[in-house]
This record gives structure tokens, C-alpha cells and sequence, in this order.
């Protein structure tokens, strides 16, 4: 089906709030979208992991979701993060990313009970069934208690006609290769696991989904940059220049360590939401150094 292109660095901003009352701040949400879409970025996705989604209340998500498509306002593809535990809660709110202007939808399935390959299947498809936009599935286990392989995406990607394209965040990159045999290298597949950056590209990933550009935009488009001139000694040492940063901010946890990172970068957008908890002092210096050798 017709569609956005995506492709390159699409950037995962934080959702900031008001460091009086702890609400949603919509114009630093504007202010972080700037910053990426000025900086180069190919693509925002609100409402990821990233964007704390799972913490926030409906109306929350509704004005975030409005409000980055607001920001972003067409200069390059908004793709909406739904990561919910009932399927008729993620058609909710993929049709109100479709309202307000989504390019695409990013989908994430969420699992209290365990879910067989038969509910996977029936979720997806009455998401992707709910809108026109194109669909991203949405790997990744660590958060969401639900697995697919890499031949339970791809047979998604076959039956349904606007499921066109994975987001891989297991951390394996084997499971990158088989996607790419699968389907003999045709089906974008984009990496959200930072530390795997350059094997991801390698791989054959269409892009990169990631948070790090928050933090350190030149350096992650610099990246991709040689990777796409087939530069691969300049990539190489790009990735290495930034690997213990984006090992840092994963191991602390994506809201918590890139929230830390733009109030030392001038941005402030408020603290994480509980019972996250701000970076603590000692952590916090050593992101300060961390940030001071890409500068």
C-alpha cells in the first residue's frame, strides 16, 4: 500500500511534564520536536517507550498524540506509538492517530495473560483493520511480555495489507537476518536496540529507532550518514564514539536517563513519572561525561 518512506533515524522524544504540577507539557513537547526535526532526523514516533505512554491517562495520551503531530507538522513523518493491554483500546486510539494526521502507527502488543499465536494475530488485525495509515509492528519483549518471531511478523506482514513493517527491539540481531531471509531482504525492518546500532544497519535495517538523537543528534546521524555512503571504517568508529552512551541510557532506562541528559543539555522536561525516579547524583555526573566527549 502507498505510504510514508521511512527510513534513516526516526527520533523518539520524551513526553515532558510540568515540573510544577507534574501535567502534561505540551509546548516542550513542541520545543523537543524542533530540535529533532531541525537537527535532520527522517522521522518522530511519540509515544513509545521512550514517551512513557504507559503512564499516562487517555486524555494525556490523546493531547500528546494531537500535539506531536502538531509539532512535527508534516516536515517529515510522525509515526504514533499504541501499546495497550485490550485490543479495543488500541483501535481507539490508532483511529485518533489516524484523526489528528499519524502518518503511520506504531503497534506494540501488551500481555497480563499470556498470549497465543491465534489473539497475536486477531489483535493486529483488527488494529490494522481499524485505519488506513500504515502499521509498524512492534517487537519488543522486555516490556511488553509478548514475543513474536520473526515468522509470526512476517506472515502478518502477508495477511494484512497495511502491516508493511517491524520495529526489532528483542536485541538479538539474528532475528534481523531472518526477517531479511524471510522475505528476501523486500520487508523494512527498522532496530530499537541501541547497542546494535551498527550491526542492525549491516543487517540490512531500513532505519533506526531511537531516543539518542535527544541527546546526541549529530553523532547518530553521522552514523547513519556512512553507513549509507558504505564508509564502513568512518561508521565504525561513529558507533564506538557513542556506545557507552547508548549502553548508559538503556541500562538506566530510556525516560529516566534521557530526560537527565536534556536538563544537563538546557532542556528541562520535568522528572519521569512515578514510580520512575530521577537519575540519581552519582549517575547523573557520570551522563554529564558521557555527553561532554561527544561534544
Amino acid at each position: 500500500m502507498a505510504g510514508p518512506t521511512l527510513e534513516g533515524i526516526i527520533a523518539y522524544p520524551v513526553t515532558p511534564f510540568s515540573p510544577t504540577d507534574g501535567g502534561l507539557d505540551t509546548a516542550r513537547l513542541g520545543t523537543l520536536i524542533d530540535r529533532l526535526v531541525e537537527a535532520g532526523c527522517h522521522a518522530v514516533a511519540p509515544l513509545g517507550s521512550t514517551g512513557e505512554s504507559a503512564y499516562l491517562d487517555d486524555q494525556e495520551w490523546f493531547t500528546a498524540a494531537e500535539a506531536s503531530v502538531a509539532a512535527v507538522a508534516g516536515r517529515v513523518p510522525t509515526v504514533v506509538g499504541i501499546a495497550e493491554l485490550t485490543t479495543r483500546k488500541a483501535v481507539r486510539r490508532a483511529r485518533f492517530a489516524e484523526q489528528v494526521g499519524a502518518d503511520a502507527v506504531m503497534v506494540l502488543p501488551l500481555s497480563y495473560w499470556k498470549l497465543d499465536e491465534r489473539e497475536i494475530v486477531r489483535h493486529f488485525t483488527e488494529v490494522a483493520g481499524a485505519v488506513s495509515v500504515p502499521v509498524m509492528i512492534y517487537n519488543n519483549p522486555a516490556t511488553s511480555g509478548v514475543d513474536l518471531s520473526p515468522e509470526l511478523m512476517v506472515s502478518l506482514v502477508e495477511r494484512v495489507e497495511n502491516i508493511t513493517m517491524v520495529k526489532e527491539s528483542s536485541g538479538d540481531v539474528q532475528r534481523m537476518h531472518r526477517l531479511s531471509q524471510l522475505t528476501g531482504g523486500e520487508l523494512p525492518f527498522f532496530n530499537g536496540s541501541n547497542p546494535l546500532a551498527l550491526e542492525a544497519f549491516a543487517a540490512g535495517a531500513a532505519g533506526w529507532c531511537t531516543a539518542a538523537p535527544g541527546l546526541i543528534p549529530e553523532a547518530v546521524l553521522e552514523l547513519h550518514r556512512a553507513v549509507r555512503v558504505g564508509d564502513l571504517d568512518a561508521a565504525r568508529q561513529s558507533f564506538y564514539r557513542q556506545l557507552p552512551l547508548l549502553q548508559f541510557i538503556l541500562r538506566g532506562g530510556l525516560p529516566t536517563t534521557v530526560k537527565a541528559g536534556l536538563a544537563l543539555r538546557g532542556l528541562d522536561v520535568g522528572e519521569p513519572r512515578r514510580p520512575l525516579l530521577p537519575l540519581d547524583d552519582e549517575r547523573t555526573r557520570h551522563l554529564a561525561e558521557l555527553l561532554a566527549t561527544l561534544d
